[in-house]
């Protein structure tokens, strides 16, 4: 499987772009990632990899986005970017997730990866603006992986995105970027109604003989003012996609991402281990895209390093979080939120202002923390790489207490649908 792979990577794409994803993404990665160690070890803390939503508007109206796509546009302009992008290589950051809204819709998005041909982008992206065009210049640039996000048939995913004839657009952005020798990956945000569609070998086959290079399957999180929550998938349902990904990774010549388990299977948050932050379109510094809460901004007076190692908020936010649940908190645990918010006095980072409306109305439910169902790894690659790169950096194991663990499942219903709603007495804590 390891050799098909790599033929794969030799023969579908542009050498310089691999080589460049190997210097960039592989090696400096890596060493970002050491230093993030390192740094820990010292008391010190800044994240190894950066989310950037560089612009908060959209073509699409999906099903459960907690982005402002209806607010008046707003973007994080060029400079602000370069310099925020600036300060977190001299940290030894390589590696940038770049999302939106759409990014592409962002005017100036090309010029920032033609500013920083040093590092390496990840675009999150509907595939719609990746034209001819557009691909042979980021094959000219040679430092961005577009991950097109395709949500289902053709059928199912203009359900999903709300508007017909989205999927066909989608799949010509990814012919385009595939056309153009791009490196690129499609991710899913899997959920009941795409489910049996795309956690399928059949789908995987067809991203591998298109020529996708890696893949994405990520848990829909029932969030933003319009959550959908009747599109969230059952604990057993959960673990199906894990077991389908450890499969996938040890048997088909495709890398598949994972963003919340350790090598043993084991579950963790990337922001709650410091592995990675957010900053939203306004330049406000928040654990994560999901959690749009934020004390800081990359507009403050301070460089981001201080900022990092100073913030209260966001330390407070992975220590508490990381002694109540190793799960996505804001699927198991909103309260915890809340009272982070009201304890530091954080604002709402979002245009429509509902951010703390839309947490209590949060029916909690289990997400990726599952005790005594963790699938371990299969691959020794995949095993390797979490043991050095992607873990929880002790975080867990200094402050994960099982028994202040509240498991969402004990008052659910077969589905892993909370009976109760309003009963959030389960869920609470003392005033922090």
């Amino acid at each position: 499987m390891y050799l098909r792979m790599a033929k794969r990577f030799l023969l579908e794409t542009d050498k310089r772009l691999l080589a460049k994803a190997a210097w960039t993404l592989g090696a400096r990665g890596l060493w970002s990632v050491h230093r993030h160690k390192r740094r820990l070890k010292q008391g010190e803390f800044f994240p190894p990899f950066l989310y950037l939503s560089v612009i908060n508007s959209c073509n699409l109206r999906c099903q459960g986005c907690w982005v402002d796509v209806d607010s008046k546009q707003h973007r994080i302009e060029l400079d602000a970017a370069n310099e925020t992008i600036r300060q977190a290589k001299a940290m030894g950051n390589s590696f940038f997730g770049i999302l939106g809204g759409e990014p592409f819709m962002h005017k100036d998005l090309l010029k920032i990866f033609e500013a920083n041909r040093d590092v390496y982008f990840q675009v999150f992206t509907n595939g719609h603006f990746i034209t001819d065009d557009v691909a042979i210049r980021l094959r000219e640039l040679g430092n961005v992986t577009p991950l097109i996000s395709v949500e289902g048939s053709e059928i199912i995913s203009d359900q999903r995105r709300g508007k017909s004839g989205v999927y066909n657009q989608t799949m010509a952005g990814l012919e385009a970027a595939l056309r153009n020798k791009l490196l690129v990956g499609v991710c899913t945000s899997v959920c009941k109604t795409n489910l049996d569609d795309l956690v399928t070998d059949a789908w995987v086959d067809r991203l591998i003989e298109m020529g996708v290079m890696y893949c994405w399957f990520h848990i829909y999180r029932p969030v933003g003012p319009e959550p959908n929550p009747q599109l969230a998938l059952s604990s057993d349902q959960q673990r199906r996609v894990r077991q389908f990904v450890v499969d996938t990774r040890a048997t088909k010549p495709i890398i598949v991402i994972d963003a919340y388990h350790d090598d043993a299977g084991n579950a963790l948050c990337p922001a709650v281990t410091g592995f990675t932050h957010h900053v939203g379109p306004w330049g406000d510094i928040e654990p994560c895209p999901v959690i749009q809460i934020a004390k800081e901004s990359i507009h403050d007076q301070r460089d981001l390093a201080t900022t990092f190692n100073e913030s209260e908020f966001l330390r407070d936010f992975r220590e508490l979080t990381a002694q109540h649940t190793r799960g996505c908190v804001i699927m198991e645990r909103p309260d915890l939120l809340l009272q982070l918010a009201d304890k530091h006095g954080a604002r709402d980072t979002t245009a429509r202002g509902r951010v703390f409306e839309e947490l209590k109305n949060v029916t909690p439910r289990r997400s990726q923390y599952q005790p005594g169902d963790e699938i371990p790894e299969r691959s020794f690659v995949y095993r390797w790489a979490k043991k050095y790169a992607f873990n929880d950096f002790g975080t867990y194991g200094r402050r994960f207490d099982v028994a202040n663990y509240a498991d969402p499942d004990s008052a659910s219903s077969p589905d892993g649908n909370s009976q109760d709603a309003n009963d959030k007495s389960k869920f609470s804590l003392p005033v922090v």
